[in-house]
This record gives C-alpha cells, sequence and structure tokens, in this order.
C-alpha cells in the first residue's frame, strides 16, 4: 500500500486522498466502527475517535509520520510462511532463529506492552515511535528498537562486557549512515528498552543466606540470626566509601507477566494447544500425557476444568558469569518453563521466564529456601485464589490459577532444592540409609550399587554371583520417601506432598557426564579419562582383573592395555568416523570387541530412548530394567569407566 501520502503537505490533494484511503482501510479491519485509533502527531493511537474526529485530527494536527506499519488499524507485521513440506516444529524453530524477524517480534513486543501498560502515556508513545522509526533515513528492514533487541541478544550471546558493548555501538554509530538512531553508549541503550516495563524487584540478603529483608525485616540492618550487617562499605573511583548492600537477589514477579502473556492472541490461543490439539494415543509426548498432570486434573477437577490454567516447571542451576574456568563465583538463575504450550515452544527462549537472580559468590546451597521466598509467595496466591486475567483471543475475563507441577535440576541442585541427601553415604533419593555403597581406597570415591535390588523379584540376575560381586540380590526396592521426612520450601504450597514426580534430573547433565567419561576413557584423554594407576590399583583390591594390575618399573609404571585400550590408528578411526556420522555405536564398531561395543551401545540405546520425542510408555518397565542389569554388572566390570553414571537409578 502507497504511504507516501504521509510525507507531503497536508493541503495538497495527494494528502487528502490519503486520509480518505486509511479511514476505509482503518473501517475494514475495525472491531468497533463508531470508534478508532487515531494515528495524528496529538493521540499517536493511544487515544480511540470517532471517525469524523480522526479525519479532522489528520489535517489539523498531521498523521504521526513514524507510524510505517498500521498494527493498529489491521496491517499485521510480516512475518516468512513456512516452507512447504516443512513439519511445524521446524518452522517455528526457523522463526524463533530467524534475525529477519527481529522487528515483527519487536511490534509484538510493543503490542503486549500497550496492552498492560500502567506507565505514563507519553513514555508508551515514545516507544511505539522507537519501535516504528527507522533506524536511518530510507532503512526498510529494521527500526530503532529492532535493532536495540538484536545488539542486547548479541551482548548476551557472546557474553560481551559492559565497555565492550559500549565500543561496539560507537562502532555501529559511525559505519551506519548520517542521522541514524543506533544510541551511541551503553548508557543512552537501556533507556530505550526500559519503556517495555519489565517489572523487577531488588531484594536485599543477608551475607550468610540467613534471610531476605522483606516482610517483617524489610527495615531492619542485622540479621537476627547471624548479627551480620545488611550493609558494606564500597570504595567508588573517587576513593569515597559509600555503603551498598552486602548481597542482593533479584526477582520478577511472574503476576505481571503472566497476564501480559494473555494480552497476545497467537500466545493465548498455544496455551490451550494441551486441551485442544493434542493427540491422545497412550504415548507420552507432552507432559500433560504424564501421570503427574493427570493426578492434578483428578484430585482438583475445578483446576483441571479450565484448559488456560497454566502448568509450570522451574530449573535452576549454578553459573559463572565471567566465563571463567575457575569457580570462584556462582550466580543462581532460577528459570520457569511453561508447559500449557506446544513441546515445539516450551523450551524456546521467547517462553522461558527468569523469575529469580540469586548473586554469588558462593552457591546458595542448603539455604536456596530463603531465596525462593517471593516466588513461593506468587505461587501461593496463584493457586489458592488466583488473579484476573484478560483474554485477548475470546476478548473475555477469567479467574488464572497456575500450578508447579516439577523441578528441573542436576544432581547437586537436586539435593538443595528436595532437602536430600545427595552425597556420601546416603546420597540416594530413594534408598536413604538403605544405600549400597562402595568406598574406593586409590580413588577417594564412592560407587553405588545394588541396582538389582530395582529388578523383579523372580529376574534371574537376582540370582547370579559370577556376574556381579560373588553375592545373590534378596533385598527389595526400598519405597520413595513421602516428602514429610524431606522438608523444603515448597511443602508450603497445598498440593506439593500430593505430587507423583516433585524434583526431575536433568538428563542432558548426565549424558554429558557419561558421554566425557567414556569418550575420555577411550581416547585416553589426559585429566578426562577414569582408566589411571588409582583405577587399577582399585581392580586389584577387589579382585577384579588382576591382569590389569599396574606393573611397577624402576623408572615408570606400566599400565597393561585392557580390552578398550585403542591405538593412535584407533583413535584417529574413531574421531574420523564420528565427525562423518555422528553416530557413536557405529563409530565404534570397527575398533572396540564385542563385549566393551555391546556396553556402550545399550547405554547409547538408554538415552536414545529416555530422550525420544514420543515415548511408548509400555516399554518404560523394560527400560529401566535394562539399565539396572548393565549398571549393575559393569560396575563391577569396569568401575572407572561407568565412573559417574551410577546415579542413573535416581532419574
Amino acid at each position: 500500500m502507497d504511504k507516501s501520502w504521509m510525507l507531503k503537505d497536508r493541503r495538497s490533494k495527494d494528502y487528502e486522498d490519503g486520509v480518505e484511503q486509511f479511514l476505509n482501510f482503518a473501517m475494514i479491519y475495525a472491531r468497533d466502527l463508531q470508534s478508532i485509533r487515531c494515528p495524528c502527531r496529538v493521540c499517536g493511537n493511544l487515544k480511540s475517535q470517532a471517525v469524523e474526529e480522526i479525519s479532522n485530527h489528520l489535517f489539523f494536527h498531521g498523521i504521526d509520520q513514524s507510524y510505517q506499519t498500521w498494527i493498529w488499524h489491521g496491517e499485521a507485521a510480516t512475518r516468512k510462511a513456512p516452507p512447504s513440506g516443512y513439519a511445524e516444529d521446524t518452522f517455528h524453530r526457523q522463526v524463533d532463529s530467524s534475525p529477519s524477524n527481529d522487528v515483527a517480534e519487536t511490534i509484538e513486543m510493543v503490542e503486549a506492552a500497550y496492552n498492560y501498560c500502567t506507565a505514563d502515556p507519553n513514555e508508551f508513545r515514545k516507544m511505539l515511535e522507537d519501535a516504528e522509526k527507522p533506524l536511518y533515513p530510507g532503512c526498510s528492514d529494521n527500526t530503532k528498537l529492532s535493532a536495540l533487541v538484536t545488539a542486547f541478544n548479541f551482548k548476551a550471546r557472546h557474553q560481551l562486557s559492559n565497555t565492550a558493548f559500549d565500543e561496539l555501538l560507537k562502532i555501529l554509530g559511525q559505519l551506519l549512515p548520517k542521522k541514524n538512531e543506533m544510541p551511541s553508549s551503553m548508557y543512552e541503550a537501556p533507556k530505550t528498552m526500559d519503556t517495555l516495563g519489565m517489572e523487577n524487584e531488588k531484594i536485599h540478603a543477608c551475607p550468610s543466606d540467613c534471610i531476605l529483608y522483606r516482610k517483617e525485616y524489610k527495615d531492619a540492618t542485622t540479621c537476627p540470626t547471624c548479627k551480620r550487617s545488611r550493609w558494606k562499605l564500597k570504595k567508588n573511583s573517587t576513593e569515597v566509601r559509600e555503603s551498598v548492600p552486602a548481597k542482593v537477589v533479584w526477582y520478577f514477579p511472574l503476576i505481571p507477566r503472566f497476564l501480559r502473556m494473555y494480552q497476545l492472541p497467537k500466545t493465548t490461543k498455544n496455551l490451550t494447544w494441551h486441551a485442544n490439539e493434542r493427540e491422545s494415543d497412550g504415548k507420552l509426548r507432552h507432559p500433560a500425557d504424564s501421570p503427574a498432570w493427570k493426578l492434578v486434573d483428578h484430585m482438583w477437577p475445578d483446576f483441571g476444568a479450565e484448559p488456560r490454567n497454566l502448568r509450570l516447571a522451574i530449573s535452576a542451576d549454578g553459573i559463572n558469569p565471567h566465563s571463567s574456568l575457575s569457580s570462584r563465583y556462582s550466580c543462581w538463575p532460577v528459570v520457569m518453563v511453561n508447559y500449557n504450550l506446544p513441546p515445539w515452544l516450551c523450551m524456546k527462549r521467547k517462553f522461558m521466564m527468569l523469575t529469580l537472580l540469586i548473586s554469588g559468590p558462593q552457591q546458595p546451597g542448603n539455604d536456596i529456601d530463603v531465596f525462593l521466598a517471593p516466588l513461593i509467595d506468587d505461587l501461593k496466591l496463584l493457586w489458592d485464589v488466583g488473579v484476573e486475567a484478560f483474554v485477548a483471543y475470546r476478548q473475555q475475563h477469567f479467574n488464572l490459577r497456575v500450578v508447579l507441577l516439577w523441578t528441573i535440576n542436576d544432581f547437586p541442585a537436586y539435593g538443595n532444592l528436595s532437602g536430600c541427601k545427595v552425597k556420601g553415604y546416603d546420597a540416594c533419593p530413594i534408598c536413604s540409609e538403605g544405600t549400597c555403597l562402595r568406598r574406593l581406597k586409590r580413588g577417594k570415591k564412592n560407587i553405588y550399587v545394588g541396582h538389582r535390588k530395582f529388578l523383579p523379584i523372580n529376574h534371574p540376575y537376582r540370582r547370579l554371583k559370577k556376574a556381579f560381586d560373588g553375592k545373590q540380590e534378596l533385598g527389595l526396592a526400598p519405597s520413595p520417601l513421602s516428602g514429610e521426612e524431606k522438608k523444603s520450601i515448597f511443602f508450603d504450597l497445598e498440593y506439593w506432598k500430593y505430587l507423583l514426580i516433585r524434583h526431575i534430573l536433568d538428563v542432558m547433565h548426565i549424558e554429558k557426564n557419561v558421554c566425557e567419561s567414556i569418550i575420555g576413557t577411550l581416547l585416553n584423554i589426559p585429566g578426562k579419562t577414569k582408566d589411571g594407576i588409582s583405577a587399577r590399583l582399585d581392580l586389584v583390591e577387589k579382585d577384579l582383573r588382576q591382569e590389569l594390575a599396574p606393573q611397577v618399573g624402576e623408572k615408570q609404571t606400566y599400565l597393561p592395555p585392557a580390552c578398550y585400550t585403542l591405538s593412535n590408528v584407533e583413535k584417529r578411526r574413531l574421531c574420523t568416523t564420528l565427525s562423518d556420522l555422528k553416530l557413536f555405536p557405529v563409530a565404534i564398531r570397527s575398533v572396540l570387541p564385542k563385549e566393551v561395543r555391546y556396553a556402550i551401545t545399550r547405554l547409547c540405546f538408554f538415552f536414545n530412548a529416555i530422550c525420544d520425542k514420543v515415548v511408548d510408555v509400555a516399554k518404560l518397565d523394560k527400560i529401566q530394567s535394562d539399565i539396572c542389569i548393565l549398571l549393575e554388572k559393569y560396575n563391577y566390570v569396569d568401575l572407572f569407566i561407568f565412573d559417574g553414571c551410577t546415579h542413573l537409578r535416581g532419574s
């Protein structure tokens, strides 16, 4: 559509025809024919007027010339259509990763901000102008705000410091044509994006992780538990000391973001995908197919009857924001995942919400409950009472409630969040005090055995002795702890004690650790291999594989080759095949004997089975039985190869 009339003299015939053309277009897509948004310089699409009044405004005040995409009057933002033959999840993956969609996503973000805008209308108007203002005169592909979104994504993806990002902005400003809108400094850039109004709460914390200075401790200056001061002195560049919080936690409230999410028609429709479009054939394709989801529907039918109610999970882990290989600083983000969405959108960055950011340098450890308190308060409110939300897709209000289904963590974080022991002699969260353990004297590690207890009582492997540790297994699998024995802040949620699964191990961490152990051992990578002198001496003490015992010489200790020891030629062949085929079981086929590659291949099949997009529930018992046998058998045969994967039982 020709929009050149917007730049012409308001007294010209072209401008008059353009106004008529615009009003006709707007009336076609108007929901209310009596009142539509006025795009004049004064109203800026913030006020709705009668059509005759809009015509007068456009001649008296002129149209807002930055309003090049008429999103408030029916014109859609341009998006690429999916190529024919592509699956839906492939299309979504391409859309989310394509830089060409930054402008469309920015406008969508602005729409969401408008629909839930409580800030100054003038501030929002400025944001709208920035969203549609060309990056430089004549630029049709990028606006000021979309360029900033791209720049900040680049900063986060490549972990640029503020100084480096500031210099990058200056370089971009010099390279772009004159009169460009790119901010010239790091200080100016966030000011443009602040108008999006992402609410956050800065909460002071005790440096010993005892309390948060909120509620009854809001005005306290010292911790009532450890008596440490709330403040510390910091020296700035002018040698002046100032008092700053000793520790800070950032909390991003859930309710405003949930409400804003329901303002987007397309997103709102996706939030009911699990109820309206999900295929139900008895297989696991989505958390909605799980017994945990169905239990909530059964125990609280009023909650399950409303498909727009949200089912959530949170994930927490420590990261080093300074990109250092040392672990001197650990910052803990707590991220929320929304399971109402289709599986190809659940884990997209766009729909993952940062809810907490716990600053370091030390890990919160078992005191993480202290920092989770604001999040738990919001979750309790959203379960007990709910909040009124407006659904743009249906143009109606409803009472929104949410439930937290589980947490997703690696094994150490599992212990922090659940209140279980995950180290030492009682490290199994299922067996607890009945954990079967062997201490490796030379390697100074604990290995966890006794997996045959989880096999059926009449399984033939229970009676075997020689293939395992020389003993029959007559014990029974322990019953998981009910939850009353493991007390964490999550039990403040009314429903938490009834859930079938409360904490889930992140299979990515387990698979990565197992893969590194196997690859490092096969290639004999220094610092990564599990086959060393200590491991060989432990085998000798266990009276296993005596032919692998270290041979101590005058100058050096010789380790006899094992069945998995590869020559340099075989190592190169393994790496070449793996680089070309990306299939580990195929890569090891020509370099390892049958027994070793059989064990590794079965382990690969196990990870493929539990990570598949569609899981056959009928096969889960067989998968668990197979992995129990594999771990028990090879814990005694090759202790060092499978070191690190003996906690698979907990997943």
